[in-house]
């Protein structure tokens, strides 16, 4: 038997879901801070905001709906319809301006247009993400765990490029749909493609036959995750979830403002980011593909340390190019910045791949969705609450500023500082990583 076989049914749905769902990520994380801080207000504390307001209704959405998954015992209406209806929240920003708000509303005050377009953006954000993280964070991760068996680590290295593949696809390719057709091209363009992935869903997915509905307490069910006896029982995957957690605050804090920083500080036009970040992309994305099935059978915790470290070495590096190259040489900028970026989107991805493997393979199979809540807890709501904040007070305290000719607000540049302390918290994953190791010695 081949274990790596996992069939070309079941892979159609890894690759369009996993894929379909790190663009609409993406264009969150990436195309979303940009729109409000190139269209509404040059201000990275509203990027900050949305990005923990988000975080938070991604995790408390995720532990709800990832236990429904459970007791009606189906992932694949929560993955099709959770897509379709994703996609059209998506779609409905292509509405959201300035300009409209003042005649939405009738106001003629600038600072409170402002206001209320970012009020808007981000509540509409919070609502977008609770059906993302109930079609893809509960239901599809959900999933991936109930189907891939003995392939898990190759099917993880594989979804594990999808957000580098898809950033490069948003970074890059609709880079021209924006320079095109506008900030709404974009958004009716990426909420068309969710929605139609949601509707092909329906006929696609098949789940898996062992999945049955569970007659269990809802509010048992909420709290199970968090009993010490889970917890006791469950050690090692409670260990993966804190080293994920480190990881996710080192990462979040630069990752928020990473084309920001390219675009105000590296002064990096759209084409010269986009050509950047699509030769990192592709070759972490390549690594990480060919790396995939060689982690099967693998010492994973051995390989987690290394790439750690390179992970590490990676943003030490990019923050010492930023601090050390002529600005003004703008090609060889590009060069550094690409090399340096390698580096570390490298380790970014291996990590992330690794600790992903590890956490499906053990999580306890009866309890799959009950534990998807956890998960986000380490993955996204702890990182994107407390890396975007320690962001936020580095880009405040380096003090690199300039004023915004749209509204003659200052307005503060991402530091290259982010990279320095997004390595100094990375350091500590290397406490549960320890912990692992003295498990299996004692």
């Amino acid at each position: 038997m081949n274990n790596h076989n996992l069939g070309g049914r079941l892979w159609s749905v890894l690759i369009l879901f996993g894929l379909v769902g790190q663009i609409a990520w993406a264009v969150e994380n990436i195309y979303f801070n940009l729109f409000i801080y190139n269209t509404i207000s040059k201000s990275t504390s509203s990027v900050t905001l949305m990005v923990q307001l988000s975080g938070i209704v991604a995790t408390f959405t995720t532990l709800i709906a990832g236990i429904l998954t459970d007791k009606v015992g189906n992932r694949k209406y929560f993955i099709s319809i959770g897509y379709l209806l994703w996609g059209l929240l998506t779609l409905s920003f292509a509405f959201i301006s300035k300009e409209n708000t003042a005649e939405w509303f009738q106001l003629s005050d600038t600072t409170q247009i402002i206001s209320l377009t970012i009020t808007i953006v981000i509540t509409l954000d919070c609502i977008m993400t609770a059906f993302g993280s109930t079609s893809n964070d509960a239901a599809f991760n959900a999933f991936v765990t109930d189907n891939t068996g003995e392939a898990r680590s190759l099917a993880e290295g594989v979804l594990s490029a999808m957000p580098l593949l898809a950033m490069l696809i948003v970074a890059g390719g609709f880079g021209i749909i924006v320079n095109a057709l506008g900030y709404p091209g974009l958004f009716v363009s990426v909420g068309t493609m969710m929605s139609v992935s949601g509707l092909i869903g329906i006929w696609l997915i098949k789940d898996n036959p062992n999945l049955k509905k569970q007659d269990t307490n809802f509010l048992s069910d909420i709290s199970y995750g968090f009993k010490i006896k889970v917890i006791r029982e469950n050690q090692k995957l409670y260990l993966y979830f804190f080293a994920m957690g480190i990881y996710g605050i080192a990462s979040q804090i630069y990752m928020p403002y990473l084309i920001i920083y390219m675009q105000e500080y590296l002064k990096f036009d759209v084409i010269q980011y986009s050509i950047v970040l699509a030769g990192v992309i592709l070759g972490a994305s390549l690594i990480t593909v060919l790396l995939g099935k060689y982690f099967d059978g693998k010492n994973k915790d051995k390989l987690l340390i290394y790439f750690s470290i390179l992970y590490i070495f990676g943003m030490i590096s990019l923050y010492t190019m930023s601090k050390t190259i002529d600005l003004n040489l703008k090609t060889q900028v590009m060069w550094f910045t690409g090399f340096t970026s390698l580096i570390l989107i490298t380790g970014f991805v291996q990590v992330l791949a690794l600790l992903g493997a590890q956490i499906r393979d053990n999580t306890p199979t009866a309890n799959t969705g009950k534990l998807q809540g956890i998960r986000m807890i380490f993955f996204v709501l702890i990182p994107m609450y407390v890396g975007p904040m320690i962001g936020e007070f580095i880009n405040e305290r380096t003090n690199l500023t300039y004023v915004d000719p749209v509204n003659g607000l200052t307005a503060h540049v991402p530091s290259p500082e982010i990279f320095l302390f997004g390595a100094i918290v990375c350091f500590f994953i290397f406490i549960p990583i320890s912990l692992l190791f003295k498990g299996k010695q004692s």
